[in-house]
């Protein structure tokens, strides 16, 4: 058995560490609220971006912009979104192994795919794994902005549109609730038929000048970087969300390991009395 110095060292410490877990638990919640205001008003500016394309790309079937056409895919560009920083549960871990699955599944070769990384954990884990990254973004920042995000948005276009990458996949934590978030993956470029007409389309009436073509060839790219930005604040959100129940967790383990020392600290600390009363009254006993 331990002594009671042992355990009133192992009891203080784990007060220590809930605090610290305690504290970091209320400042996720804090930033899951303002990931949750930024998505909720990012929101208005994606349907109406839909609207622009349902009714410029959307009408026009012929339209020949590649963005919106499909070809053989020989390199698949890969854009990847973890944490710079750990203590969020299995949240790097599950986008990681779906990526990992994904290039083992469909790729035989290094050479068949470009992977863009998000977040110092990615980039690490990637790198230990072997795997070449062909660019990255560290510390971004906990609400980022459109403009903080737009580089790297923008070279995963650049990359579909020098025909470098024949497609562009992004894998991220999709956010569903506080208790919940699940792995995902989608394909922002070439838009499919559903991305290109998404919106309501109210515009369809109107004449566009010069032409739909030369429209098309400037909010497309805009459209394919507010994809991005928009997944982006997503995993943002599951990652606050999945680092506040982590932190409530270990607030949790915590709280239960101290009353299992207490537990021990109390007959640890009833059993030094009993011995020191044994001897007391076994030394009385022998003076007599």
């Amino acid at each position: 058995m331990a002594s009671l110095k042992e355990i009133d060292t192992r009891i203080k410490s784990t007060k220590k560490m809930k605090q610290i877990t305690k504290a970091m638990n209320m400042v996720s919640s804090s930033k899951l609220r303002r990931a949750e205001q930024n998505t909720n008003q990012f929101r208005p500016y994606m349907v109406k971006m839909q609207d622009a394309i349902t009714a410029v790309a959307g009408a026009d079937k012929n339209s020949h912009h590649p963005m919106l056409r499909q070809r053989e895919v020989n390199k698949s560009g890969y854009i990847v979104i973890t944490s710079d920083q750990g203590l969020a549960g299995a949240y790097n871990a599950n986008v990681l192994k779906h990526l990992l699955k994904d290039i083992e599944n469909k790729h035989n070769s290094s050479e068949e795919y470009s992977i863009l990384v998000l977040g110092q954990s990615g980039v690490d884990f990637l790198k230990n794994k072997g795997y070449d990254i062909h660019d990255s973004l560290t510390e971004v920042p906990d609400q980022p902005s459109f403009k903080e995000i737009q580089a790297i948005a923008k070279k995963a276009i650049d990359l579909y549109s020098d025909e470098a990458v024949d497609e562009v996949k992004i894998y991220y934590s999709h956010f569903v609730s506080v208790l919940e978030n699940t792995p995902s993956m989608k394909t922002v470029l070439p838009l499919s038929p559903e991305d290109s007409s998404l919106g309501h389309g109210q515009m369809s009436s109107y004449e566009f000048e010069p032409d739909k073509e030369a429209i098309l060839s400037v909010i497309l790219p805009q459209y394919v970087e507010s994809l991005i930005y928009g997944t982006i604040l997503d995993a943002k959100a599951s990652e606050h969300a999945t680092r506040m129940t982590a932190m409530k967790n270990a607030s949790d383990n915590a709280t239960d390991i101290i009353d299992d020392l207490s537990i021990e600290y109390n007959r640890a600390r009833q059993a030094a009395i009993t011995q020191q009363i044994t001897e007391i009254v076994g030394g009385a006993v022998a003076l007599e």
